[in-house]
């Protein structure tokens, strides 16, 4: 077996790669952005590879990829799967592999504490056909994934660039992936795959806040197509009022364009959320679910409070088209989260935990983006 030292030119999709303890981890955020901010939630969900893959060329029939894997698991809830590797060979889904091991952070809503359980690296193993394929490598897209070697049978080389248009994507835990099964199940990288888009997914859980360093890194980042899902981690968060909503997703805009003045650029709101439809935050862990053991959210605003300038979800989406419609820019776009997960899809598929949509919506999302994109 061959030993291939994993750099920038094998990734695609993350924006960094840096030693850490355990091996390299890749960053959806550049160093210079994550030290503005030294909130917790954002620091882990930046080092959570959504969208990000290994991508070579090769004549292996064998590659094994070491990797520490850090997950979360809540006491008295079922615990989730472990992180799932899917493995693409020449564009098409080849199979898939889970990392057993590494790192458990496990929070316990009881007593407001959280423990770190240490585990051992872990390795998956895939086989390959014969002959020279292009691999792609998915890491999971809902823990944080030190990578600490490649191995393989025969030499790799970097994959040749697809020609493909680049699809960079801002959104919450939504689009980081949250309750899709696997890394290219989630809604991005589904209507990445159906569009024939290149993804760079900036999907941050619990921390699409409109970020001045998060909107300069999307300004530096090489892009042909660019879309920003905004609203409900505003509205969770309890994060500001009306009155700086507007004027913030304004300077968000303006510094996108910065860097990208002709782009496409969506403006997309949330889907539909029953329980943040019409209350406002914040948002919080519904604990009487916990103590049934299923992990569950809730809202815990007034609907009243709307008058005072609070934000729901029906408000941001007012907002955001007006905002999109004064601007005046013929390549930016308005797209009604409704369009993606509508009331009538709520029916079908309900969020299980009341905020999240299942593996179907997921699919669902990305399907319809995905002919939204190629309008644009």
């Amino acid at each position: 077996m061959i030993t291939t030292p994993i750099t920038t030119d094998l990734l695609r999709g993350a924006v960094e790669l840096d030693a850490a303890e355990h091996g390299l981890l890749p960053h959806r955020l550049p160093s210079w952005a994550r030290a503005q901010c030294d909130d917790p939630q954002l620091t882990m969900a930046e080092a959570q590879p959504a969208g990000v893959r290994l991508a070579f060329r090769t004549r292996a029939t064998v590659v094994e990829l070491d990797t520490h894997p850090t997950r979360r698991a809540y006491t008295g809830v079922p615990p989730r799967p472990a992180g799932r590797y899917d493995l693409l060979v020449d564009g098409g889904f080849a199979g898939q592999a889970s990392a057993e091991g590494g790192t458990t952070i496990r929070l316990d809503f009881a007593t407001g504490t959280a423990t770190t359980e240490p585990g051992p690296t872990a390795t998956v193993r895939f086989d390959l056909p014969a002959g020279e394929s292009d691999v792609e490598i998915w890491l999971p897209h809902n823990e944080k994934t030190e990578l600490i070697a490649l191995r393989t049978d025969a030499p790799v080389e970097p994959a040749p660039a697809t020609g493909a248009r680049v699809w960079l994507h801002h959104g919450s835990s939504i689009s980081n992936g949250s309750n899709a099964v696997n890394p290219t199940g989630t809604w991005p990288a589904v209507a990445a795959a159906a569009a024939g888009l290149e993804l760079v997914n900036l999907g941050l859980s619990g921390s699409a806040m409109l970020d001045p360093f998060t909107a300069r890194t999307m300004r530096d980042t090489r892009a042909d197509l660019i879309s920003v899902k905004i609203g409900i981690n505003l509205v969770n968060g309890d994060v500001m009022r009306m009155r700086a909503f507007g004027p913030a997703v304004h300077g968000f805009l303006d510094t996108i364009r910065d860097g990208h003045p002709d782009a496409p650029l969506l403006v997309v709101s949330p889907i539909h959320c029953p329980i943040h439809e019409d209350t406002p935050g914040p948002g919080a862990f519904d604990v009487d679910a916990i103590r049934q053991g299923e992990l569950r959210f809730r809202a815990t605003g007034d609907p009243a409070e709307r008058a005072e300038g609070k934000l729901t979800l029906a408000a941001v989406r007012e907002e955001l088209e007006r905002i999109v419609d004064r601007r005046g820019d013929p390549a930016l776009h308005y797209v009604d989260g409704r369009e993606l997960y509508g009331p009538a899809d709520h029916a079908e598929h309900p969020l299980p935990d009341a905020l999240h949509p299942d593996a179907d919506a997921h699919r669902i999302m990305g399907e319809r983006f995905a002919k939204i994109a190629g309008r644009c």
